[in-house]
């Protein structure tokens, strides 16, 4: 007889554990708070507009690959590459910037700003690339069963490395680069992923080579739900069963082992195994009690950003701007020395503006633009009242017509804002922080909340707080490292 497996949760890392796990034999039964599946990979729609809820774009798109090749299906949506990568709009500069992975192209941008950037980009990436491939089999893609085990692998990374461990990763650029201008936009990549460049270590610049020379950034045709729709058919297609508007309450433990789940209803559900695609490091301590996930330890560890979002249908083409774009002001490192600690909504805020109509026009009505703005705002820890939620977006809606040169606020057609409350909410993401734990050194590898549970043997995570990490190519690895530790410790086949 099959082993039934529960999963609780249907963001990317939970169907991506279905999909592998469905299609090894095991049934398959996914739980799931929301009316609908992918978590914060999700669609809103409203009067005619369709948005990215989150995500809006990744890059290791071979991941997606390696996940339908592993269950020999063809991929069921259809992926675009992005070319520029993005653009970025610095106040007080009256250039728009367009990034490139052709350096050549991308150095013409920097024309004026950067001195010889092509060969220093070139020597600063080589770099970045050593480092992703010489940590990329070593430590990311790889279960650990403990700390002593995870530093074993930390030790077979070549030496050279070291010294990144303790510097930031603005110190690295600093090392390489002279403009300001060139620092901040290698910078995003961190800023944009929940922390600063200034606390984050600088092994981190592997992410300007995946972004820049690896494999670039891609989006998916029609929508990045698309993703979420086309993982959905398969599963359905495998007898996955489904139950939605579903949120658990409850966990029943026997013989270090969990037996059931309970929901709000009070229906029970009983399986061999779980996966639990809630957040890691919350589940342990609110539905299993653990001491060391207990509120006041949580408050301790290091989060991400919270998301402050905009949603807005807008009449009207708006030439001034692309598909992905970076709005910053003139004070990058106070913005970022502030941004973490402010118990008031940012002042001039820095934001990301996705308009997915521009490659996607089936995203709005004719003549029309669909803007999914995000900024990146401290968690609820710091800042947990936003009843002033209207003045950012009233300065995020002035700020960006000025900018691109379009009377944006009053073309608006709907409009929708999720505050990190209602992020908190909707997702049970831990005060809201968008991207779950953050990943210091000492919240990366075995440090980081485990996989695997560490009192109950049939209990295994995928997610952003668990290993390997945060990022839409990320939880998918980590839907392949539990599905190999199932297979491994529970094999019956």
């Amino acid at each position: 007889m099959n082993k039934k497996v529960v999963i609780v949760g249907s963001g990317l890392g939970g169907l991506s554990t279905a999909l592998r796990l469905s299609y090894k034999g095991y049934d398959v039964t996914v739980i799931e708070k929301q009316d609908k599946p992918g978590g914060r990979l999700n669609l809103l729609e409203k009067d005619g507009f369709t948005f990215d809820v989150g995500p809006s774009f990744f890059s290791m798109s071979y991941e997606f690959t390696e996940l339908f090749d592993s269950i020999g299906e063809k991929m069921p949506f259809e992926l675009n590459e992005l070319d520029p990568l993005y653009t970025v709009n610095i106040a007080g500069s009256d250039r728009v910037f367009h990034i490139y992975k052709d350096l050549a192209k991308l150095a013409e941008e920097f024309r004026g700003i950067e001195d010889d950037f092509e060969a220093k980009a070139k020597k600063y990436l080589l770099g970045a690339k050593e480092i992703f491939h010489d940590t990329e089999y070593r430590i990311v893609k790889k279960n650990f069963n403990s700390i002593m085990g995870f530093l074993a692998s930390m030790a077979t990374v070549p030496m050279k490395h070291l010294p990144k461990m303790f510097r930031t990763f603005w110190q690295e650029l600093e090392r390489h680069f002279d403009s300001e201008e060139v620092k901040i936009i290698f910078s995003l990549v961190a800023f944009f992923l929940g922390a600063t460049p200034f606390n984050t270590p600088s092994v981190y610049n592997l992410l300007n080579y995946t972004e820049l020379q690896h494999d670039g950034y891609w989006n998916v045709k029609g929508g990045m739900y698309k993703i979420v729709e086309g993982i959905m058919g398969l599963l359905r297609n495998k007898g996955v069963k489904f139950h939605f508007d579903t949120e658990i309450v409850s966990v029943q433990e026997q013989g270090g082992k969990m037996v059931s789940v309970t929901d709000s209803k009070g229906v029970v559900y009983s399986g061999d195994l779980f996966v639990i695609n809630a957040d890691a490091a919350m589940f342990r301590g609110k539905f299993l009690g653990r001491e060391k996930y207990r509120p006041e330890k949580l408050d301790k560890m290091e989060w991400t950003l919270a998301p402050f979002t905009i949603y807005l249908g807008v009449k009207g083409k708006m030439e001034g701007i692309h598909h992905h774009n970076y709005f910053l002001g003139d004070n990058f490192r106070d913005y970022a020395d502030t941004i973490f600690r402010s118990s008031v909504a940012p002042q001039k805020p820095y934001y990301y503006v996705n308009v997915a109509s521009k490659s996607n026009p089936n995203c709005a009505p004719e003549n029309c633009e669909n803007l999914f703005i995000l900024c990146p705002v401290p968690d609820l820890r710091v800042k947990p009242d936003w009843s002033d939620a209207d003045t950012l977006v009233d300065e995020i809606i002035e700020d960006l017509g000025k900018r691109v040169g379009y009377d944006v606020k009053n073309n608006i057609l709907t409009k929708v804002v999720y505050t990190p409350n209602d992020w908190e909410k909707m997702f049970h993401l831990y005060r809201g922080s968008g991207l779950g734990l953050a990943h210091g050194l000492n919240q990366i590898g075995a440090f980081r909340p485990s996989n695997k549970d560490e009192k109950l043997n049939n209990v295994y995570y995928v997610g952003a707080s668990t290993t390997p990490g945060t990022g839409l190519p990320i939880v998918v690895i980590g839907s392949r490292l539990i599905t190999e530790r199932i297979e491994n410790e529970h094999r019956t086949f």
